[in-house]
Formats: structure tokens, C-alpha cells, sequence
């Protein structure tokens, strides 16, 4: 997707790019053989930016949710004890986003393509949510 320099992305258009992005380094860096990356420098990397995508879209749907009594999640605690308000199935989202991404790829480098694949398509349903 260009960018044309005097138009902002829209957060659902940064969210999208930042997808992109993760999907980029895991097919052309992290190395895929038999069900398993290869290279977790590269996984945990694409873990990280696909899991920025998903806090992106939270910020926005809590933005249009609650208006100018907005302000930014603090924790993990903080955005499901919101979103427990809101919307469950969001939240369901969430808490499989950040357990696939953020905890067994990020934090622990998991060689799973099935787990770090459920997760991008897991933020790219919440992507509908924006």
C-alpha cells in the first residue's frame, strides 16, 4: 500500500501495514520447514509488530468507544478490564492475540507456524472492529 506523503494513514490503514510488515519478515526472514520457523530472531521480531497492530486497533475501538474520556491502556489488565465493558467477543480476541503473539512468540520465541499464524489472523479479525 503506497503512502502518499501529505495523507496520514488512518489507524486501521497503520494497523493493516503493520500486519504487512510482520508477514513480510516471517516469509522472507524467519525460515519455514516442516511446521517450524527456523530462525526465532526473526519470529520473535513478527511477533512484536503484528502484537503492536492488534494494541493499535484496541486504541482505536476504545477511542470511538469512549470518546474524549479516552486515555491510553497502561497494562494488559488495563485494556481487558475495559474491554470486558464492552465487547467480549473483542476481548476473547485479546487474550488468544496475547498469549499467541505477545507471550509464546515474543517472549519465548516459539518455532510454532501454527501458533504465530492463528495469532496474525486472529488480529486481523479485530482489524473488523475498526
Amino acid at each position: 500500500m503506497a503512502q502518499q506523503h501529505n495523507q496520514p494513514l488512518t489507524p486501521a490503514q497503520e494497523a493493516e501495514r503493520y500486519l504487512e510488515n510482520a508477514r513480510q519478515i516471517l516469509t522472507e526472514k524467519a525460515g519455514k520447514k516442516d511446521g517450524l520457523y527456523a530462525d526465532v530472531k526473526y519470529v520473535k521480531m513478527a511477533a512484536g509488530t503484528a502484537y503492536s497492530a492488534a494494541l493499535l486497533i484496541l486504541d482505536e475501538y476504545l477511542l470511538q468507544k469512549e470518546g474524549i474520556h479516552f486515555t491510553k491502556p497502561k497494562s494488559i489488565e488495563d485494556y481487558t478490564n475495559r474491554l470486558r465493558k464492552l465487547d467480549k467477543k473483542l476481548l476473547a480476541l485479546l487474550v488468544d492475540v496475547y498469549d499467541e503473539l505477545h507471550i509464546a512468540g515474543y517472549y519465548h520465541g516459539t518455532q510454532s507456524v501454527n501458533t504465530i499464524q492463528t495469532g496474525l489472523n486472529n488480529v486481523r479479525q479485530m482489524l473488523s472492529y475498526i
